[in-house]
């Protein structure tokens, strides 16, 4: 079926390697063309080995495994068909256009936003014939087989050929277009058609395609060339191989993947901690990692077997992926917006008569069924356990179950329904633990009954990307913002037309400056980067602590923001915040989307306030605020609250230059604390309670002992909860909190078990300490475990950590284990 959503990126340039160690890159292509380098010799393979390799893409676009008379395939099927015969009927092929809603000839051809839009309709152009490909190839499409069809079908391909994507053209507009998106969905075409071309007509795409995508295009991992955009590429090479039985083009494609595997320390690529990274600045697991995931499963999948199968001794470690970083950020059925990029922005394209609202659940419902298509490839062990996952994160899906999602493809559809059907599958439940991911600046916290990630920024990671019109007022999404979501509520809580209608300088958990920004504000592509390197965080038995030193984008405000994450509950200290540019500075509690009625009441001290809209009120001393369905709020020491109902109204044309201009109307309770025009040196201090009731919310604010705040300054931030045995510090300098000393910056988080242990945790999130020394005033009996490059002094009243080197950690958490006197 058509996807109204692409994803396109931006040509990027940089130094990189060969391909193949101690060949220049053209070498190293020759030599997987010939047989000589890694791949086998083009006599080994034989017209029997094509003809399976087309067999199985075939089956992988199309899906096995599935009745077309039962549902939901019956009206899965019906659709693509209805999609296919309204194409059919509104083609025109002209000069300049197949159909004349996709005009892509070019009248000033260069690299400017427009002309990426004739590139863009192009690759539209390809994707609609595919559409009718796929509605030609499939059962029960109503047409099934047509001969009307594939006249047309070839009528199409040739005419795009002959008009503007051959061997003479040159390309103009986004580079994607021609080479990923255009040739993908050609080449799927010529293999849906493939009994149906001429060798003639297939000769003349192929010359395209090696025009556009000749071998240097993976002859170095660099540029575009890189993370997801690799795969895309070694996709085209494979099935150009494929389509055409070049065996040296299938052995290119498998051996370009080499690079994609290892794990990075910078700029694209998977980390050791899980980070996925692409644009060098960007966390995107949920977007461009989504696009890794699915094009590794289908071409591990499409060669095993086969001559030239996926061998490569590192692809363990994207096996190993999925539940180091994919699994942390799947919810429930649900991608986390915090790794999606600017893909969050998509929503509802411009002319998709459906009206489809593309949201964090419509982007994992696919990696999941990408898990399910990688794990056939996996051990059995991990095949599994994957399963597992899946099931239970489809089961679990009830805001948007994943098998009315009109977005996935048939084969994807069959993959994850017979997994739910399968009676041998046991549902693995959410996990309760936490994860910290310091290559991407985000923090992944898990309890049962609810998840939360927060999302900050440095001068590693972007504030936030934006892009072809793209995401161009998520401005503040790397400021700190706190998504959480419950199991059984609120998993809808950014997927029903938040992002168009959410007021974008007040996302919740944020703190920023009320100044007027700039559609794209700070520059495209992930340009806009604070100047700052404090910015992680530390861990301990699932206990952690969390924190950025906040630069505002385009403005005065600095900040130290704090987050402890604990079993039931998020606290959350701010300090040192100042600004001057005559603006309001404002913290954002939390801003809850209350869907299109808005009824949820909300309770400030046991005061029920007005569910009217609009309204707002400032609630001088305020302890603690209850909001049904959602969450409690407690305010150590009270606060002055602000309160407020608005109805606001947006369009995703508002936020993305190819959205949808109807306007959408979603209602809003917000709770902030206003730092006041220019704040010097203000504060806040709030515990975040997901799904508690309104008397558990109240019996916690009247329990002052629960939470002791050891320090909120611009020095050190700090707390302790006595009940759970822990104590998290971050300190932005060196200094004393409560019982530990640290002699320079650092995140310090410590966890006493009952069973007479503890945990140290301990890291540098700015990367740059030759040595710490920290110093817990607690007598410790024995070190039972330590990093290699620790050392510890005892005395009987204390313990002395001294760590090495940590600037090549990455930021991740130094843990010892030691046992209490």
């Amino acid at each position: 079926m058509t996807h109204p959503w692409t994803r396109r990126s931006l040509l990027i340039t940089a130094g990189g390697v060969s391909l193949a160690a101690g060949l220049p890159a053209a070498t190293a292509a020759a030599a997987a063309r010939t047989g000589t380098g890694t791949g086998p010799a083009r006599s080994a393979a034989s017209a029997a080995d094509f003809a399976a390799l087309r067999t199985t893409w075939r089956e992988l676009t199309l899906g096995t495994g599935f009745s077309p008379t039962a549902q939901p395939f019956k009206d899965r099927l019906a659709t693509l068909g209805t999609d296919a015969g309204r194409l059919l009927a509104s083609m025109e092929p002209a000069d300049g256009s197949l159909w004349p809603d996709a005009v892509y000839a070019d009248p000033d051809p260069n690299t400017d936003p427009e002309s990426f839009g004739y590139s863009e309709r192009l690759q539209t152009s390809y994707v609609r014939l595919r559409t009718m490909a796929q509605a030609y190839a499939q059962p029960g499409t109503g047409l099934t087989g047509d001969q009307a069809l594939a006249t047309a079908l070839r009528t199409g391909l040739d005419h795009l050929y002959e008009q503007v994507y051959n061997e003479r053209t040159t390309r103009y507009g986004n580079w994607y277009n021609w080479q990923i998106g255009a040739p993908q969905a050609l080449l799927d075409s010529c293999v849906l058609l493939y009994d149906q071309l001429a060798t003639d007509r297939i000769t003349r795409y192929l010359a395209a395609v090696d025009h556009f995508v000749p071998d240097s295009a993976v002859g170095s991992y660099t540029g575009t060339s890189t993370g997801a955009n690799r795969v895309d590429l070694c996709r085209v090479l494979a099935l150009r191989g494929v389509v055409g039985a070049d065996a040296g083009k299938i052995a290119l494609a498998r051996d370009a993947l080499t690079p994609v595997f290892p794990y990075v320390t910078s700029g694209d690529g998977i980390y050791a901690d899980g980070s996925i990274v692409q644009h060098t600045y960007v966390p995107y697991t949920g977007s461009y990692g989504a696009v890794l995931i699915d094009g590794l499963s289908r071409l591990f999948a499409l060669l095993s077997g086969s001559p030239w199968a996926v061998v490569d001794p590192k692809r363990q470690q994207f096996l190993d992926s999925v539940e180091h970083s994919y699994a942390p950020f799947l919810f429930n059925g649900l991608m986390m917006d915090g790794v999606s990029g600017r893909a969050i922005s998509r929503g509802v394209a411009a002319g998709d008569p459906a009206g489809t609202e593309a949201n964090d659940h419509l982007r994992g419902h696919p990696v999941i069924a990408s898990i399910l298509l990688l794990g056939e490839g996996a051990s059995a062990a991990e095949r599994d356990r994957w399963r597992g996952l899946a099931k239970g994160w489809c089961q679990r899906d009830y805001y948007s179950p994943v098998l009315s999602d009109p977005s996935l493809s048939v084969g994807a559809l069959a993959r994850l329904k017979n997994v739910l059907d399968d009676t041998s599958v046991t549902p693995v439940p959410e996990p309760s633990g936490h994860r910290q991911f310091p290559g991407m600046d985000r923090v992944v916290h898990r309890r049962p009954g609810w998840a939360a990630a927060l999302s900050m920024a440095s001068r590693r990671i972007t504030y936030y990307e934006n892009g072809n019109g793209e995401n161009v007022r998520g401005w503040h999404t790397g400021s700190g913002m706190l998504s959480w979501w419950g199991d059984t509520f609120a998993n809808g809580q950014y997927s029903d037309s938040f992002w168009p209608t959410v007021d974008p300088t007040r996302l919740p958990g944020t703190t920023a400056s009320r100044k007027k920004l700039a559609d794209g504000q700070g520059g495209a592509w992930g340009a806009a980067r604070p100047d700052v390197s404090w910015v992680g965080g530390s861990e301990a038995d699932g206990y952690a602590t969390a924190g950025q030193y906040l630069k505002g984008l385009a403005s005065t405000l600095l900040a130290k923001k704090s987050w402890f994450f604990l079993d039931d509950a998020v606290v959350c200290l701010g300090a040192g915040i100042t600004a001057k540019d005559g603006q309001s500075i404002e913290t954002i509690v939390d801003n809850r989307n209350l869907g299109a009625t808005g009824g949820a009441p909300l309770t400030v001290d046991d005061r029920p306030q007005p569910t009217a809209y609009p309204w707002s009120a400032t609630l001088p001393g305020a302890r603690w605020a209850h909001l049904a369905g959602h969450a409690g709020y407690v305010f150590p020491g009270g606060t002055t609250l602000k309160a407020l109902r608005e109805a606001r109204t947006g369009a995703w044309r508002d936020i993305n230059a190819g959205g949808s201009p109807t306007p959408v109307e979603r209602r809003y309770l917000t709770l902030l604390t206003d730092h006041g025009t220019d704040p010097a040196g203000a504060g806040y201090a709030y515990v975040l309670l997901p799904g508690a009731s309104a008397a558990r919310t109240a019996q916690r604010a009247a329990d002052e002992g629960w939470l002791r705040i050891l320090a909120n300054t611009d020095d050190i931030q700090g707390v302790s909860v006595a009940s759970l045995g822990f104590t998290g510090v971050n300190f932005w300098f060196g200094g004393t909190a409560g019982p530990l000393t640290a002699d320079a910056p650092a995140s310090v988080t410590v966890h006493e078990r009952s069973d007479g242990t503890a945990v140290i945790g301990v890291s540098d999130p700015m990367r740059a300490r030759t040595a710490l020394t920290l110093t817990w005033a607690r007598p410790v009996a024995a070190v039972l475990s330590r990093p290699a490059t620790l050392t510890a002094a005892t005395t009987g009243s204390s313990l002395t950590l001294t760590f090495g080197d940590l600037r090549g950690t990455g930021g991740v958490t130094q843990r010892a284990v030691v046992r209490l006197g």
